[in-house]
């Protein structure tokens, strides 16, 4: 079976079933009428039809598909066990072969991180990415929306976030540092009406929507509307240009709380996924080491005013708890001061090592280490590749095991690993066909790493890859051209995290 990811289980039979139509069970009708969208098949209520059917039994996300000569029927106790399993329908058609199969998922969080804020991507594209993620099984899109080079989300009462923070005059080109610009002005903004079409375009496909707002770093943007959140606010600053690490950072004040705690209140009324990221990484403390507030905020607190990051941290995850919602943030063990509250998702970014440890301290993780999930690095030593980091290739995102070592699945609030993502960081990827190209084949790997059960090598998945290939050109997920990445020569002395 050429299907990705592979199901748990999965029983072969002679024979094969082609359905004339979708025949909806009571409970149903969201996955259904999605199967017969997919299908170009009509709902109907009898005849040789795919039916779908809600019974008790089976796990959140887990289904079985029974296909005969005669029938086809879907089963699952959830309607997100139907839309896996429309999904699996969706990769069989249109001559359904006769197999039983049983599946579900490995890992709870299955997740692909989209940087909207480095380079503005067109919501149409969103929705094209976001049912592909679901062709893939994935179920969380982890949308970066804010960072020092654009605010990207309409924010009531903060209108200079959008009319300034969201535009820059031009961009960097190659790697941070190069000292090369391309002189063309760059933004755009989502409206929030926008976003809640995201949500319940996503939601009908199984994918939750996952928003970051980046503080108290990466707010370049933000300072640029309103420098009196920072900790210089007699100092105008433009939208950063370059990558890298801006030193600009919040403010420790009441109006940078007020402000946080505003941007999250309405973040989290667009988007009701049980989780939001609120970033919390690479955070230059230099500016507050410096600032008399928040020298005299270190002093009170009886902390040296690095340690200001996990307490800044530990405020924000307050505000999001008072919201009903998780917050989660960027790993930085072992690069900032101190250590951040328990009840804080970590995404573990630096290496899986850092991701043992944070489960080891009582977090929940998602793993996320950037030699085997940035798929913004190279596939390959081809030229024109991006400029940025080592060679992550198709084969070494597969040979990515997110619970090695035995580290165990994180189950209800307790500590563990609560999945894996991948990160599509846009500094280098201007269009929608660079994210393409960046995103694919690579995203079928760690599909299947997030939901097959561990055991399966990486000729067979090879094998089946090259016909799912053919269907992701049909259905216009691949470049149609050969994309490059400007600027990529490498630089000397450049860095990687």
């Amino acid at each position: 079976m050429m299907l990705i990811p592979h199901p748990a289980r999965l029983a072969r039979r002679a024979g094969s079933f082609a359905p004339a139509g979708v025949r909806p069970g009571p409970g149903t009708d969201g996955p259904a009428r999605l199967l017969a969208a997919y299908a170009g098949l009509p709902l109907v209520h009898s005849g040789p039809a795919v039916r779908l059917a809600v019974a008790p039994g089976f796990g959140p996300e887990e289904y079985t598909l029974d296909v005969t000569a005669g029938s086809a029927l879907l089963t699952a106790s959830t309607e997100a066990g139907l839309l896996a399993g429309v999904q699996t329908v969706r990769q069989l058609l249109p001559r359904l072969p006769c197999l039983t199969i049983r599946d579900v998922p490995r890992l709870p969080w299955r997740g692909v991180l989209l940087d909207v804020a480095r380079h503005f991507m067109p919501p149409e594209f969103l929705r094209e990415f976001v049912d592909l993620l679901a062709l893939h099984k994935y179920n969380v899109l982890h949308l970066h929306l804010t960072d020092d080079q654009g605010w990207r989300i309409e924010i009531d009462g903060w209108p200079r976030l959008t009319e300034i923070g969201a535009w820059r005059a031009e961009s960097m080109v190659g790697p941070a540092g190069s000292g090369v610009f391309d002189g063309v002005p760059h933004g755009g903004f989502y409206t929030q009406r926008e976003l809640r079409d995201l949500v319940a375009f996503a939601a009908g496909r199984g994918v939750r929507v996952v928003p970051e707002i980046d503080l108290p770093g990466h707010v370049r943007a933000a300072l640029a509307a309103y420098p009196e959140l920072g900790n210089r606010p007699e100092t105008p600053l433009p939208v950063w240009t370059e990558w890298g690490i801006s030193p600009d950072i919040l403010g420790v004040h009441d109006g940078a709380f007020a402000f946080c705690r505003d941007v999250l209140t309405q973040v989290a009324d667009v988007f009701p996924a049980p989780h939001l990221h609120i970033g919390g990484d690479e955070c230059p403390t230099t500016q507050w080491e410096t600032s008399p507030g928040a020298r005299q905020q270190a002093a009170r607190l009886g902390v040296r005013p690095a340690e200001l990051h996990p307490w800044f941290l530990g405020r924000l995850h307050d505000v999001v708890a008072d919201l009903g919602r998780q917050a989660v943030c960027w790993d930085e063990t072992g690069h900032a001061a101190g250590r951040l509250p328990a009840g804080l998702v970590v995404t573990a970014w630096r290496d899986a090592a850092h991701g043992a440890l944070a489960v080891a301290r009582g977090h929940q993780v998602v793993m996320a280490p950037h030699t085997a999930t940035y798929f913004d690095y190279p596939q390959s030593e081809d030229p024109g590749e991006p400029p940025r980091g080592p060679v992550t290739t198709l084969e070494d995102v597969y040979r990515f095991d997110p619970l090695a070592g035995g580290l165990p699945v994180a189950d209800g609030a307790g500590p563990g690993v609560l999945g894996t993502q991948a990160q599509l960081w846009t500094e280098h990827a201007p269009t929608p066909d660079h994210v393409r190209h960046l995103a694919f084949p690579r995203l079928c790997a760690l599909a299947e790493r997030a939901w097959s059960p561990p055991g399966r090598d990486y000729a067979d998945f090879h094998q089946r890859l090259a016909a799912h290939l053919d269907r992701l050109r049909a259905l216009g997920a691949l470049p149609k051209e050969r994309v490059r990445f400007a600027g990529a020569v490498p630089v000397p002395g450049k860095t990687v995290p």
